[in-house]
Protein backbone atom coordinates (compact mmCIF):
# COMPACT_ATOMS: atom_id res chain seq x y z
CA UNK A 1 0.00 0.00 0.00
CA UNK A 2 3.06 2.50 0.27
CA UNK A 3 2.99 5.20 -2.35
CA UNK A 4 -0.48 3.83 -2.94
CA UNK A 5 -2.30 5.20 0.11
CA UNK A 6 -1.03 8.57 1.16
CA UNK A 7 -2.14 9.40 4.99
CA UNK A 8 -2.81 12.63 6.57
CA UNK A 9 -2.97 11.92 10.29
CA UNK A 10 -3.16 8.43 11.89
CA UNK A 11 -2.38 5.92 10.31
CA UNK A 12 -3.72 3.55 12.80
CA UNK A 13 -7.14 3.00 11.26
CA UNK A 14 -5.09 0.58 8.01
CA UNK A 15 -3.73 -1.75 10.12
CA UNK A 16 -6.71 -1.67 12.02
CA UNK A 17 -9.14 -2.88 9.49
CA UNK A 18 -6.69 -5.07 7.79
CA UNK A 19 -8.53 -8.11 6.45
CA UNK A 20 -11.40 -7.24 8.42
CA UNK A 21 -15.37 -7.75 7.02
CA UNK A 22 -16.49 -4.36 4.98
CA UNK A 23 -19.88 -3.16 4.35
CA UNK A 24 -20.33 -0.24 1.88
CA UNK A 25 -23.50 1.59 2.17
CA UNK A 26 -24.00 4.30 -0.56
CA UNK A 27 -26.37 7.32 0.31
CA UNK A 28 -28.16 8.79 -2.33
CA UNK A 29 -29.88 12.41 -2.59
CA UNK A 30 -30.98 15.58 -4.96
CA UNK A 31 -31.79 18.84 -4.48
CA UNK A 32 -32.84 21.68 -6.84
CA UNK A 33 -29.34 22.91 -6.27
CA UNK A 34 -28.14 20.87 -8.92
CA UNK A 35 -30.29 22.71 -11.06
CA UNK A 36 -28.36 25.33 -10.72
CA UNK A 37 -26.27 26.16 -14.43
CA UNK A 38 -22.44 25.49 -13.91
CA UNK A 39 -22.51 24.53 -10.74
CA UNK A 40 -21.67 20.75 -10.71
CA UNK A 41 -20.44 18.73 -13.53
CA UNK A 42 -22.54 15.66 -12.20
CA UNK A 43 -24.59 15.06 -15.26
CA UNK A 44 -24.27 16.01 -19.05
CA UNK A 45 -27.25 18.71 -18.01
CA UNK A 46 -28.74 20.29 -14.88
CA UNK A 47 -31.71 18.47 -15.64
CA UNK A 48 -30.08 15.35 -15.79
CA UNK A 49 -28.53 15.57 -12.16
CA UNK A 50 -31.59 13.90 -11.21
CA UNK A 51 -30.99 10.95 -12.61
CA UNK A 52 -27.28 10.25 -11.66
CA UNK A 53 -27.69 9.14 -8.17
CA UNK A 54 -30.36 6.30 -9.19
CA UNK A 55 -28.00 5.55 -12.35
CA UNK A 56 -24.81 5.35 -10.03
CA UNK A 57 -26.17 2.89 -7.81
CA UNK A 58 -27.77 1.07 -11.00
CA UNK A 59 -24.65 0.75 -11.92
CA UNK A 60 -22.24 -0.77 -9.39
CA UNK A 61 -24.91 -3.16 -8.53
CA UNK A 62 -26.47 -4.36 -11.79
CA UNK A 63 -23.29 -3.26 -14.30
CA UNK A 64 -25.27 -0.61 -16.14
CA UNK A 65 -28.05 2.19 -15.49
CA UNK A 66 -31.31 1.51 -15.83
CA UNK A 67 -32.86 4.75 -15.41
CA UNK A 68 -30.77 6.45 -18.27
CA UNK A 69 -29.82 4.90 -21.73
CA UNK A 70 -26.03 5.46 -21.07
CA UNK A 71 -23.53 5.65 -18.17
CA UNK A 72 -23.79 9.06 -15.72
CA UNK A 73 -20.18 11.22 -16.60
CA UNK A 74 -19.03 15.20 -16.36
CA UNK A 75 -18.41 16.32 -20.11
CA UNK A 76 -15.88 19.25 -19.82
CA UNK A 77 -14.70 21.02 -22.97
CA UNK A 78 -16.51 18.60 -25.19
CA UNK A 79 -14.79 15.36 -23.80
CA UNK A 80 -16.15 12.95 -20.82
CA UNK A 81 -15.06 11.53 -18.20
CA UNK A 82 -17.15 8.46 -16.91
CA UNK A 83 -18.79 8.24 -13.52
CA UNK A 84 -16.77 7.33 -10.19
CA UNK A 85 -19.29 4.50 -9.75
CA UNK A 86 -17.47 2.14 -12.35
CA UNK A 87 -14.15 2.92 -10.10
CA UNK A 88 -16.61 1.64 -6.99
CA UNK A 89 -17.82 -0.79 -8.78
CA UNK A 90 -14.19 -2.17 -9.91
CA UNK A 91 -13.10 -2.07 -6.13
CA UNK A 92 -15.92 -3.66 -4.56
CA UNK A 93 -16.13 -6.20 -7.16
CA UNK A 94 -12.79 -7.26 -6.68
CA UNK A 95 -12.55 -7.15 -2.71
CA UNK A 96 -16.09 -9.19 -2.98
CA UNK A 97 -17.27 -6.70 -0.54
CA UNK A 98 -21.14 -6.47 -0.12
CA UNK A 99 -23.05 -3.02 -1.59
CA UNK A 100 -26.56 -1.04 0.04
CA UNK A 101 -28.01 1.75 -1.33
CA UNK A 102 -29.46 3.93 1.47
CA UNK A 103 -32.03 6.82 -0.27
CA UNK A 104 -31.93 9.72 1.54
CA UNK A 105 -33.91 11.64 -0.50
CA UNK A 106 -33.49 11.28 -4.44
CA UNK A 107 -35.70 12.67 -6.62
CA UNK A 108 -35.41 9.73 -9.17
CA UNK A 109 -35.53 6.32 -7.37
CA UNK A 110 -33.08 3.52 -8.62
CA UNK A 111 -34.66 0.52 -10.10
CA UNK A 112 -32.79 -2.17 -7.20
CA UNK A 113 -33.18 -3.08 -4.14
CA UNK A 114 -32.74 -0.36 -1.51
CA UNK A 115 -33.26 1.51 2.44
CA UNK A 116 -35.59 4.48 2.34
CA UNK A 117 -34.77 6.62 5.41
CA UNK A 118 -35.87 10.07 3.60
CA UNK A 119 -38.25 10.32 0.56
CA UNK A 120 -37.93 14.07 0.17
CA UNK A 121 -35.33 15.69 -1.92
CA UNK A 122 -33.64 19.04 -1.32
CA UNK A 123 -34.30 22.59 -2.18
CA UNK A 124 -32.65 24.92 -3.75
CA UNK A 125 -30.76 26.78 -1.63
CA UNK A 126 -29.82 29.49 -3.21
CA UNK A 127 -33.98 30.07 -2.07
CA UNK A 128 -32.79 28.96 1.27
CA UNK A 129 -34.98 26.51 3.63
CA UNK A 130 -33.24 23.75 1.36
CA UNK A 131 -34.00 20.55 3.54
CA UNK A 132 -37.83 20.36 5.76
CA UNK A 133 -36.60 17.59 8.39
CA UNK A 134 -32.73 17.12 8.89
CA UNK A 135 -33.17 15.75 12.40
CA UNK A 136 -35.53 12.87 11.82
CA UNK A 137 -33.33 11.97 8.62
CA UNK A 138 -30.39 12.11 11.26
CA UNK A 139 -32.39 9.75 13.59
CA UNK A 140 -33.29 7.34 10.90
CA UNK A 141 -29.66 7.31 9.97
CA UNK A 142 -29.05 6.55 13.82
CA UNK A 143 -30.93 3.90 14.13
CA UNK A 144 -29.94 2.31 10.32
CA UNK A 145 -26.16 2.44 11.70
CA UNK A 146 -26.87 0.88 14.63
CA UNK A 147 -28.46 -1.73 12.90
CA UNK A 148 -25.97 -2.62 9.79
CA UNK A 149 -22.72 -2.28 12.67
CA UNK A 150 -23.90 -5.22 13.98
CA UNK A 151 -23.44 -7.43 10.63
CA UNK A 152 -19.80 -6.12 9.70
CA UNK A 153 -16.29 -4.73 10.99
CA UNK A 154 -16.45 -1.60 9.43
CA UNK A 155 -18.89 0.51 7.82
CA UNK A 156 -17.47 2.15 4.54
CA UNK A 157 -20.34 5.01 3.58
CA UNK A 158 -20.25 7.00 0.00
CA UNK A 159 -22.45 8.95 -1.48
CA UNK A 160 -23.84 10.04 -4.47
CA UNK A 161 -25.17 13.59 -4.47
CA UNK A 162 -24.89 16.03 -7.14
CA UNK A 163 -24.34 19.48 -5.96
CA UNK A 164 -23.13 18.44 -2.77
CA UNK A 165 -19.61 20.27 -2.28
CA UNK A 166 -22.06 23.62 -2.69
CA UNK A 167 -24.58 22.22 0.16
CA UNK A 168 -21.17 21.20 2.10
CA UNK A 169 -20.06 24.92 1.49
CA UNK A 170 -23.27 25.78 3.17
CA UNK A 171 -23.23 23.90 6.03
CA UNK A 172 -19.89 24.80 6.95
CA UNK A 173 -20.24 28.12 6.56
CA UNK A 174 -23.10 28.49 8.60
CA UNK A 175 -21.40 27.09 11.43
CA UNK A 176 -18.84 29.05 10.81
CA UNK A 177 -15.78 27.14 9.41
CA UNK A 178 -13.24 28.91 7.38
CA UNK A 179 -14.34 27.50 3.90
CA UNK A 180 -13.39 30.15 1.43
CA UNK A 181 -11.78 28.64 -1.94
CA UNK A 182 -11.21 25.32 0.41
CA UNK A 183 -14.47 22.91 -1.15
CA UNK A 184 -13.55 20.69 -3.68
CA UNK A 185 -15.33 20.62 -7.00
CA UNK A 186 -16.51 18.04 -9.77
CA UNK A 187 -14.71 20.29 -12.75
CA UNK A 188 -11.36 21.73 -13.39
CA UNK A 189 -12.48 25.01 -13.02
CA UNK A 190 -14.07 25.18 -9.39
CA UNK A 191 -16.82 27.69 -9.78
CA UNK A 192 -16.14 28.97 -6.09
CA UNK A 193 -17.82 32.28 -6.79
CA UNK A 194 -20.56 31.08 -7.43
CA UNK A 195 -20.77 28.54 -4.91
CA UNK A 196 -20.55 31.50 -2.44
CA UNK A 197 -23.07 33.44 -4.20
CA UNK A 198 -25.64 30.83 -3.82
CA UNK A 199 -24.87 30.08 -0.06
CA UNK A 200 -25.01 33.98 0.97
CA UNK A 201 -28.30 33.97 -0.84
CA UNK A 202 -29.86 30.98 0.92
CA UNK A 203 -28.11 31.91 4.29
CA UNK A 204 -30.10 35.48 4.04
CA UNK A 205 -33.07 34.12 2.66
CA UNK A 206 -33.48 31.64 5.80
CA UNK A 207 -32.42 34.52 8.56
CA UNK A 208 -29.26 33.61 9.41
CA UNK A 209 -25.64 34.94 8.43
CA UNK A 210 -22.12 32.54 8.52
CA UNK A 211 -21.51 31.31 11.38
CA UNK A 212 -24.28 32.31 13.15
CA UNK A 213 -25.35 28.10 13.31
CA UNK A 214 -21.79 26.74 15.30
CA UNK A 215 -24.36 24.76 17.89
CA UNK A 216 -26.93 24.43 15.80
CA UNK A 217 -26.36 21.69 12.67
CA UNK A 218 -29.95 20.80 12.19
CA UNK A 219 -30.73 24.08 11.25
CA UNK A 220 -27.31 24.86 9.02
CA UNK A 221 -28.60 21.54 7.37
CA UNK A 222 -32.34 22.86 6.84
CA UNK A 223 -31.33 26.28 6.27
CA UNK A 224 -28.64 25.71 3.11
CA UNK A 225 -27.91 21.72 3.10
CA UNK A 226 -28.86 18.65 1.61
CA UNK A 227 -30.63 15.27 2.91
CA UNK A 228 -27.64 13.27 2.45
CA UNK A 229 -25.58 14.84 5.29
CA UNK A 230 -27.61 14.12 8.14
CA UNK A 231 -28.34 10.70 6.76
CA UNK A 232 -24.56 10.08 7.21
CA UNK A 233 -24.12 11.94 10.41
CA UNK A 234 -26.50 9.12 11.25
CA UNK A 235 -25.42 6.48 10.11
CA UNK A 236 -22.12 7.17 11.25
CA UNK A 237 -22.98 8.66 14.71
CA UNK A 238 -25.53 5.28 15.29
CA UNK A 239 -22.32 3.09 14.16
CA UNK A 240 -20.84 0.27 16.84
CA UNK A 241 -17.29 -0.66 14.24
CA UNK A 242 -15.48 1.81 12.92
CA UNK A 243 -16.45 4.02 10.19
CA UNK A 244 -14.76 5.07 6.89
CA UNK A 245 -16.36 8.18 5.25
CA UNK A 246 -15.62 7.71 1.77
CA UNK A 247 -15.81 11.28 0.19
CA UNK A 248 -14.04 14.33 -0.59
CA UNK A 249 -15.02 17.34 0.93
CA UNK A 250 -18.68 16.78 1.30
CA UNK A 251 -17.41 14.53 4.32
CA UNK A 252 -16.08 17.12 6.29
CA UNK A 253 -19.18 18.99 6.25
CA UNK A 254 -20.83 15.34 7.72
CA UNK A 255 -17.81 15.56 10.53
CA UNK A 256 -18.42 19.14 11.28
CA UNK A 257 -22.40 18.20 11.82
CA UNK A 258 -21.33 15.16 13.68
CA UNK A 259 -19.17 17.20 16.17
CA UNK A 260 -21.74 20.12 16.62
CA UNK A 261 -24.17 17.41 17.69
CA UNK A 262 -21.68 15.82 20.03
CA UNK A 263 -18.83 18.10 20.43
CA UNK A 264 -17.14 15.32 22.73
CA UNK A 265 -17.61 12.55 20.17
CA UNK A 266 -14.44 10.28 19.34
CA UNK A 267 -13.13 10.45 15.82
CA UNK A 268 -10.40 8.03 16.45
CA UNK A 269 -12.24 5.29 15.25
CA UNK A 270 -13.58 7.09 11.93
CA UNK A 271 -12.00 8.37 9.20
CA UNK A 272 -12.51 10.01 5.59
CA UNK A 273 -10.58 8.17 2.65
CA UNK A 274 -10.94 9.58 -0.97
CA UNK A 275 -8.90 9.77 -4.32
CA UNK A 276 -5.77 11.88 -4.52
CA UNK A 277 -7.71 14.00 -7.12
CA UNK A 278 -9.02 15.85 -3.99
CA UNK A 279 -6.77 15.86 -1.36
CA UNK A 280 -4.25 16.97 -4.19
CA UNK A 281 -6.82 19.60 -5.78
CA UNK A 282 -4.99 23.02 -5.88
CA UNK A 283 -8.46 24.35 -6.04
CA UNK A 284 -9.61 23.21 -2.67
CA UNK A 285 -8.14 22.17 0.57
CA UNK A 286 -9.81 19.17 2.33
CA UNK A 287 -7.06 18.82 5.36
CA UNK A 288 -7.41 22.36 6.31
CA UNK A 289 -11.15 22.08 6.39
CA UNK A 290 -10.92 18.56 8.29
CA UNK A 291 -8.33 19.64 10.79
CA UNK A 292 -10.83 22.61 11.77
CA UNK A 293 -12.86 20.27 13.17
CA UNK A 294 -10.98 17.71 14.99
CA UNK A 295 -8.34 15.03 14.79
CA UNK A 296 -9.62 13.21 11.53
CA UNK A 297 -7.53 10.62 9.45
CA UNK A 298 -7.68 11.00 5.88
CA UNK A 299 -6.91 8.96 3.60
CA UNK A 300 -6.53 8.87 -0.33
CA UNK A 301 -6.15 6.53 -2.71
CA UNK A 302 -3.49 7.06 -6.06
CA UNK A 303 -4.95 4.80 -9.10
CA UNK A 304 -2.44 5.69 -11.04
CA UNK A 305 -4.66 6.99 -14.02
CA UNK A 306 -1.87 8.85 -15.51
CA UNK A 307 -1.24 5.42 -16.87
CA UNK A 308 -4.53 4.40 -18.31
CA UNK A 309 -4.97 3.50 -21.84
CA UNK A 310 -8.69 5.26 -21.21
CA UNK A 311 -9.04 8.93 -21.81
CA UNK A 312 -12.26 9.30 -20.03
CA UNK A 313 -9.88 8.46 -17.01
CA UNK A 314 -6.98 10.14 -17.68
CA UNK A 315 -9.51 13.46 -17.44
CA UNK A 316 -9.66 12.33 -13.52
CA UNK A 317 -6.09 13.39 -13.47
CA UNK A 318 -6.83 16.51 -15.11
CA UNK A 319 -9.44 17.98 -12.55
CA UNK A 320 -12.48 16.16 -13.99
CA UNK A 321 -15.09 14.62 -11.29
CA UNK A 322 -12.14 14.10 -8.92
CA UNK A 323 -14.37 11.88 -6.15
CA UNK A 324 -18.03 10.34 -5.87
CA UNK A 325 -19.92 7.80 -5.46
CA UNK A 326 -17.45 6.58 -2.34
CA UNK A 327 -15.05 5.45 -5.28
CA UNK A 328 -11.52 6.38 -2.73
CA UNK A 329 -13.28 4.48 0.26
CA UNK A 330 -14.44 1.52 -1.76
CA UNK A 331 -10.16 1.38 -3.63
CA UNK A 332 -9.23 1.71 0.14
CA UNK A 333 -11.35 -1.20 2.01
CA UNK A 334 -10.60 -3.03 -1.28
CA UNK A 335 -7.11 -2.75 -0.53
CA UNK A 336 -7.28 -3.55 2.94
CA UNK A 337 -8.27 -6.87 1.09
CA UNK A 338 -5.18 -7.36 -0.53
CA UNK A 339 -6.75 -5.74 -4.16
CA UNK A 340 -4.06 -4.23 -6.06
CA UNK A 341 -4.44 -0.71 -7.00
CA UNK A 342 -3.05 -2.37 -10.67
CA UNK A 343 -5.97 -4.97 -10.88
CA UNK A 344 -8.59 -1.98 -10.06
CA UNK A 345 -7.17 0.05 -12.84
CA UNK A 346 -7.59 -2.55 -14.99
CA UNK A 347 -11.15 -3.46 -14.24
CA UNK A 348 -12.31 -0.09 -14.33
CA UNK A 349 -10.78 0.09 -17.78
CA UNK A 350 -12.65 -2.99 -18.75
CA UNK A 351 -15.38 -1.87 -17.17
CA UNK A 352 -15.84 1.87 -18.87
CA UNK A 353 -15.28 -0.42 -22.35
CA UNK A 354 -18.04 -2.52 -21.50
CA UNK A 355 -20.18 0.08 -20.32
CA UNK A 356 -19.52 2.71 -22.72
Amino acid sequence: MEGVIKSYGSANMIHKLKNKDSLFLCVIASTLTSRITGITGAGATPELTDYTPAADVELVMLGEPLCLSEIPKTVVDGVAAPTPAVITKASLDLADIPFLVVDAGAAVKPNIPYMNINETPGGDINKGNAVDNSEKIFNNGFILGKNLSKLTDHLVIGESTPAGTTTALGVLTAMGYEVDHKISGSTPENPHVLKHNVVENGLKLSGFKAGELDTEPFKAINAVGDPMIPAVAGIAMGSTVPVTLAGGTQMTAVCAVIKGIAPEFDFSSLSIATTVFVAEDETSDINFIANQISDISIFAVDPYFEKSNTIGLVNYTKGSVKEGVGAGGAMFAAMLKNVSIEDIRIRTEELCREIF
